[in-house]
């Protein structure tokens, strides 16, 4: 199982700005020395020698994330901004067959369907699933003038759309996948993913709260022992407190949830749009200090970041 982070951010879409490459640009300058820049061989073990958030970003697109199984098929999770990028660079199933998965139907999650161009080809095929029944009305109610000059009517008509019941298992080419309804505004719902044994779970837009860390067979069928985790920290403590009932995590709640359930790796996601990416990888490494602070080094922590792969 791969997968695959194509949309990262969350709430609104968040180019780099000129200031922030500027900073990026006079942070190489203060490191820089004349032996840097001797041969072709030290100018690249200096580039390799930056750290993460002045060398790239962890990218501005609204979520989706892309599963692929050992047998190609493939799951995208939401369709934020990052969902345009993976029609323009990633690469098509062979059958042109999509499955796409929402966690819930906030704009962030869909706004980047209209401008995904394998949803005009008519060739290409779609199977939709959500616990939302209105789900189809949800996402072609967005492409209706004055807001959008194209209508859904101009996709392929090769959509189906299927209502998934939380907590029973479904199929999904050779997934099986299980959702669970969590704690947001107009509900979201996280998803566990199963491939010959191993289990990744998208869980984006959760604002937890103390009842997701009670033992529960419910959650355990779902979190528990997970191999992978993508999970909503976008907040501070501070903010998280401050910004009650908005729908969002704190960073080091997402550790104590994952070690709670056992899970191996966890990958902060649905990151806050004022954030820069100096900010972001503070975050990452105040989680790993707290990991480290609550006794639970076993578990990986990373960063979401656009364009990363994972390999399960």
């Amino acid at each position: 199982m791969n997968i695959h982070f194509w949309g990262v951010r969350g709430s609104l879409p968040t180019p780099l700005t000129p200031e922030q490459v500027k900073f990026k640009i006079s942070s190489v300058v203060q490191k820089i020395s004349q032996k840097d820049i001797e041969t072709p061989e030290a100018r690249e073990q200096f580039l390799d020698s930056l750290p993460a958030w002045i060398y790239g970003t962890v990218g501005g697109n609204t979520p989706c994330v892309e599963v692929t199984g050992e047998n190609g098929t493939k799951i995208v999770f939401d369709a934020g901004t990052g969902i345009r990028v993976m029609g323009k660079d990633g690469h098509p199933p062979r059958d042109l067959h999509y499955n796409l998965v929402f966690s819930h139907f906030h704009w962030d999650h869909i706004q980047g369907l209209p401008f995904f161009s394998p949803a005009y080809n008519p060739a290409a095929s779609f199977d939709v699933y959500s616990p939302f029944a209105d789900m189809e009305s949800f996402l072609s109610n967005q492409m209706v003038p004055p807001y959008y000059p194209v209508r859904f009517n101009a996709f392929t008509k090769n959509f189906a759309f299927h209502t998934v019941e939380p907590l029973k298992t479904f199929r999904v080419g050779d997934f099986s996948v299980r959702c669970v309804e969590m704690s947001h505004p107009g509900k979201s719902y996280s998803y566990l993913v199963e491939e010959k044994g191993k289990k990744f779970v998208y869980a984006t837009d959760v604002e937890l709260t103390p009842k997701d860390f009670v033992r529960s067979s419910e959650m355990q069928s779902v979190f528990g022992g997970a191999d992978a985790l993508v999970l909503d920290s976008q907040y501070t403590v501070e903010e998280a407190l401050r910004k009650e009932n908005w729908g969002h995590s704190a960073f080091c709640y997402a550790i104590d949830f994952a070690i709670t359930w056992g899970v191996k790796k966890v990958f902060l996601f649905h990151h806050e749009p004022t954030y820069d990416d100096r900010k972001l990888h503070t975050i990452l490494e105040s989680a790993n200090w707290y990991a480290k602070y609550v006794g639970h080094e076993e578990v990986e922590i990373h960063i979401a970041t656009e364009n990363q792969d994972v390999t399960l």
